[in-house]
């Protein structure tokens, strides 16, 4: 399998254009998950996942709302809400044991991201990111972030982006993300060390590293991996990835 930088490199040699942003965040088997948290999911119905989904250390108690059917294998299980399948811990082996690497794999993403230094913008409108145009960067805020209108992140698919923010991040009311210039939702990462809230009807674009609770609320949808090192709860919600 080629690296990311590899590709990075032949991309430019191929056209001639350099990747602007920092390098990127290594998700490793978090990746594999479109939701992944400690303590559960729970889901409104009906929502809408494309991928899997995956709980750990919390048995499959905690996943709420999905009407299981468990495979005949014991390792994964199903629902008419997930186009893919459900793990937790509880399940038959190999299950807990990958899911542990993932949870690790979640956890070591996350200190990548929040640990990048020397920021292209630092504290950028003061967190009140509604209306702008984002281009690719290293982004620290060490307040929340609030989105009151739309906000469009712009750069070519081999762009990147890292928001980092040491509050809340929170997503108004039908409110989106727009991508712009060819940017890719997997190349932007969220890490959020308070809890992340896209509110009804919202649109959120990028993988979201949360240290706690990621909550979409009705017919909020994200092109995106939402990564909980707590709990993530779907309101008849859409995730893609």
């Amino acid at each position: 399998m080629f690296s990311s930088l590899f590709i990075v490199s032949f991309l430019t040699a191929l056209t001639g254009v350099a990747a602007v942003g920092p390098a990127a965040v290594n998700l490793r088997t978090a990746g594999n998950f479109a939701i992944l948290a400690k303590t559960g999911v729970s889901t409104v119905p009906p929502s809408v996942i494309t991928g899997s989904v995956g709980i750990s250390p919390i048995s499959a108690t905690g996943l709420t709302g999905f009407s299981l059917t468990m495979d005949s294998s014991g390792q994964s299980s199903t629902s008419i809400q997930v186009v893919g399948k459900l793990f937790a811990a509880s399940y038959a082996a190999p299950t807990p044991s990958t899911l542990t690497t993932a949870i690790s794999d979640m956890g070591t993403a996350f200190n990548d991201a929040s640990g990048r230094v020397n920021p292209n913008f630092n504290n950028l409108a003061a967190g009140l990111l509604g209306g702008l145009t984002l281009a690719p960067g290293l982004y620290k805020w060490t307040t929340a972030v609030n989105i009151a209108t739309d906000v469009t992140i712009a750069g070519s698919p081999i762009d990147t982006w890292i928001f980092q923010v040491s509050g809340s991040m929170t997503i108004a009311q039908g409110k989106k993300m727009i991508l712009a210039g060819g940017a890719l939702s997997k190349n932007i990462v969220w890490v959020v060390a308070s809890g992340v809230t896209a509110g009804a009807g919202s649109h959120i674009e990028g993988v979201i590293l949360g240290k706690t609770l990621i909550t979409l609320q009705t017919g909020a949808t994200a092109n995106s991996r939402l990564l909980a090192q707590t709990f993530v709860a779907l309101q008849k919600a859409t995730v893609l990835n």
